[in-house]
C-alpha cells in the first residue's frame, strides 16, 4: 500500500499500530478522506490510520506528535461544517472500526459504546427490549455516536428531549500526550466538575473521544404524528410559537416550505399537495391518555391559525413514510438542484416569519433559490441554497448568500450554529457573535485539555494562535 516518498514512509510509520490495511497512504484512498459532507472544500492529508482500540487510538496520537504531524478526528464523515477537513500534513484518526457495544445496563438505562457505533444501531439494538436512544439526526442511520459527541447532534426530536448532551453521561477520551482519561459518571448528578460537557460539541479540538456511555429512554406507550399545511410560512410560523407559548412541548415540529415539499415530494412520493405554502409536521408521545389531549390541543392551535388541511396517518407504514420524506430532505434537493449550500442558524420561534421573510428577500435579490426545512420548535434553521457549480461562480456567490443567512439570524439575536457546529466553514463568523473576551475564554479551556493545538488546530477559533494569544477576528 502507498506510494513511494512520504507516502509510503507515512503508511510504515503506524502500520506496527492499526496493521498496514488500515493505514492509508495511497492518492486514491486518501480522496474518500478530503471532506466530510461540506464538500466545496478539499484537503488531501498526509496519512489516516483506522484504530480499533483505546490503546491503538493513544499510541498513534503518541507518535503522531513525536512527528509533529496535526491530528484531525474522524467519525463517519457526515459532518456540515468541514469540522473533519483535512489540513495539509494532518493524520486523520478515523474510528469506523471502533463499533463495538461493549456493556448493556438495562437496569440503570445505560450503554457503554465505541465511537464507531452508528446512532441508529443503539436503538435497533434495545428495540426488542422495549426502550431506544432518544437523539436522532437526520443521518443517524450512517452517522456516528463519536461524531454525534463532537457536534453535540440533535435531530428532530431534541424539542423535547435535547441533544446529545442530555444522553451522554460519560467519555473515554484520549489527550494529546496520549494519556487515556474518564471523565463523567454513570450515576445521577456526580460529584466535580461536569468535563464531558465541556467534551460534548468541542467538534475534535480536546481529545480523541474512544469509549461513550449513553443513557436510553423506554419507547413510548403511544405516538401520534401530525401533518399540516398552511398558505405561507407565516401563518405555519405563527402557529409553532402559538402551541409552544400555550405550554404545548411535542416531542417535534418539523416545518417545510414550498421549494422543500417539491423536493421531498419528487424524491419520496409521499402525498404531500404541492399547492401550499408551507407544511408542519409533528408528533406528539407519551402516555396514550396524554397524547389525545396534547395533540387535539395543539390541532384547536392549527385550525384557529389557519390550516389549509389537517392529516393524521392512517398507519404506521404512513407515518414512516412522512418522516422519511423529512429526513430524506436534505438529499431531496438532488431532484430539483444540481448543488446546495445547506447552512445552519438559530432564532428565536417568535421571529420565524419574520426570518423567512427576510431569506425570501434574500433569495430575491441573489437570484438563489433557497429551501427552508428546519427544527421549527427550537428555531434552529436549516436554509438550503441551490446552485449549479457548473455555472460560473455560482458556488463563491451562493456560499456568500449562506453567510447573509447567518448574518440575519445573528441580527435577530439567534446563533451562527445549531447542530451543525462552527468547524472550518463557520469559524470567520465567531467574531462578529463573540467578543475577544468570549473567544479568548473559550480557548483557555481549549488549551486546559489541549495546550499545543495538536486536534484540529484550523476549526472553530477565528484565527490559529498559541495558548494565550488573544483571540481576534481573521
Amino acid at each position: 500500500m502507498g506510494t513511494a516518498g512520504p507516502g509510503r514512509e507515512g503508511c510504515m510509520v503506524f502500520a506496527d499500530i492499526v496493521g498496514a490495511e488500515n493505514c492509508i497512504t495511497d492518492p486514491a484512498g486518501l480522496r474518500v478522506y478530503e471532506c466530510d459532507g461540506l464538500t466545496g472544500t478539499r484537503v488531501r492529508p498526509a496519512a489516516v490510520v483506522l484504530p480499533a482500540t483505546t490503546d491503538e487510538v493513544a499510541r498513534c496520537i503518541v507518535r503522531a506528535v513525536e512527528l509533529g504531524m496535526p491530528i484531525v478526528p474522524r467519525g463517519s464523515g457526515t459532518g456540515l461544517s468541514g469540522g473533519a477537513l483535512p489540513i495539509v500534513g494532518a493524520l486523520v484518526i478515523g474510528t469506523s472500526r471502533m463499533r463495538a457495544i461493549l456493556e448493556v445496563d438495562i437496569e440503570n438505562q445505560r450503554m457503554r459504546v465505541q465511537p464507531g457505533v452508528i446512532n441508529l444501531d443503539i436503538s435497533k439494538h434495545l428495540a426488542p427490549l422495549g426502550y431506544y436512544y432518544a437523539p436522532d439526526p437526520s443521518s443517524q442511520s450512517v452517522c456516528s455516536i463519536g461524531g454525534n459527541v463532537a457536534e453535540n447532534s440533535g435531530g428532530a426530536h431534541c424539542l423535547k428531549y435535547g441533544f446529545t448532551i442530555n444522553h451522554v453521561v460519560a467519555l473515554t477520551i484520549v489527550l494529546a500526550s496520549g494519556e487515556v482519561v474518564e471523565i463523567g459518571s454513570s450515576v445521577a448528578d456526580p460529584l466535580g466538575y461536569d468535563l464531558t460537557s465541556a467534551v460534548i460539541g468541542s467538534e475534535g479540538l480536546l481529545g480523541i473521544v474512544t469509549e461513550v456511555v449513553v443513557r436510553f429512554l423506554r419507547k413510548p406507550q403511544a405516538t401520534r404524528t401530525v401533518f399540516a399545511t398552511f398558505p405561507s410560512t407565516d401563518e405555519a410560523g405563527e402557529a409553532v410559537s402559538q402551541i409552544i407559548s400555550a405550554g404545548i412541548v411535542p416531542a417535534a415540529i418539523e416545518m417545510m416550505d414550498a421549494l422543500a415539499i417539491e423536493a421531498i415530494v419528487a424524491s419520496t412520493h409521499v402525498d404531500w399537495p404541492l399547492d401550499v405554502g408551507a407544511a408542519l409536521l409533528m408528533d406528539v408521545d407519551g402516555y396514550a391518555a396524554e397524547v389525545e389531549e396534547t395533540a387535539d390541543a395543539a390541532i384547536t392551535i392549527l385550525e384557529r391559525i389557519g390550516a389549509l388541511e389537517i392529516r393524521n396517518p392512517h398507519d404506521e407504514s404512513e407515518r414512516a413514510l412522512m418522516w422519511k420524506g423529512r429526513k430524506g430532505a436534505f438529499a431531496a434537493m438532488g431532484r430539483i438542484s444540481p448543488n446546495y449550500y445547506v447552512q445552519d442558524g438559530v432564532i428565536p420561534r417568535s421571529d420565524i416569519a419574520r426570518v423567512l421573510r427576510e431569506i425570501a428577500e434574500l433569495s430575491r435579490r441573489s437570484g438563489f433559490r433557497i429551501a427552508n426545512v428546519f427544527h421549527a420548535g427550537d428555531g434552529n434553521l436549516h436554509p438550503l441554497v441551490l446552485y449549479d457549480a457548473r455555472s460560473g461562480d455560482e458556488s463563491e456567490r451562493a456560499e456568500h448568500v449562506a453567510s447573509e443567512i447567518l448574518q440575519i439570524c445573528i441580527k435577530y439575536g439567534g446563533s451562527i450554529t445549531g447542530e451543525h457546529g462552527v468547524g472550518a466553514d463557520k469559524a470567520a463568523y465567531m467574531g462578529e457573535m463573540f467578543s475577544d473576551d468570549d473567544l479568548e475564554t473559550m480557548h483557555y479551556v481549549r488549551c486546559a485539555f489541549d495546550a499545543t493545538r495538536t486536534f484540529n488546530p484550523t476549526k472553530v477559533f477565528p484565527a490559529p494562535r498559541i495558548c494565550g494569544d488573544r483571540a481576534g477576528v481573521r
